[in-house]
């Protein structure tokens, strides 16, 4: 039988990366894990306890060890933090371990998804909406280093998660690790 690689979704806050991810992940008889949820077990705390209380420097070092050892080397679909895959080398580190697909939206669409979200604590200021097209002009070029890039912006939910499961049985096909 052949192996699953793991699919790892990247992609700003609010582009539906665990929406898509947890039915991608059922269709595609992948495990379906949440790297914020799951750092969030880990350290009993929630993600705005954890930046409050040690910063997103350390919150960073906590993303980086869990894709290098928090979760089995095959038959994942991880929906990774959107700050995850822009720390230095990490888009490196995760095409190594499988399969990297980036959602992509507006600052405005993101913007309308995230705003009453307090949950989201980048997005802490006055002015949220600048803030994220300031954070996108320098994530955008890494979110674009995915093995796939898909628009999630003007689609159903449905929809996104048809052209994730399409694109992850091609390039499964084609991956070695």
């Amino acid at each position: 039988m052949k192996k699953k690689p793991n699919l790892y979704l990247v992609g700003f806050m609010g582009t539906g990366k665990s929406t898509v991810g947890r039915q991608v992940a059922q269709r595609m008889g992948l495990a379906f894990v949440d790297s914020d949820h799951a750092i969030e077990v880990l350290q009993g705390k929630s993600i705005p306890e954890i930046f409050a209380a040690e910063g997103e420097h350390a919150f960073r070092e906590m993303e980086k060890s869990f894709i290098e050892s928090g979760h089995t080397a095959e038959g994942n679909l991880v929906s990774c933090g959107g700050g995850l895959a822009v720390q230095p080398g990490m888009m490196r580190l995760l095409k190594s371990r499988g399969l990297v697909f980036s959602l992509i939206a507006t600052a405005k669409g993101i913007y309308e998804r995230t705003r009453h979200n307090s949950n989201r604590p980048l997005l802490q200021v006055e002015d949220p909406l600048s803030e994220i097209e300031k954070l996108l002009a320098v994530r955008d070029p890494i979110y674009q280093k995915a093995h796939c890039c898909i628009l999630t912006e003007g689609r159903t939910v449905s929809e996104v998660v048809s052209h994730v499961c399409r694109s992850y049985k091609l390039e499964s096909a084609q991956w070695t690790e």
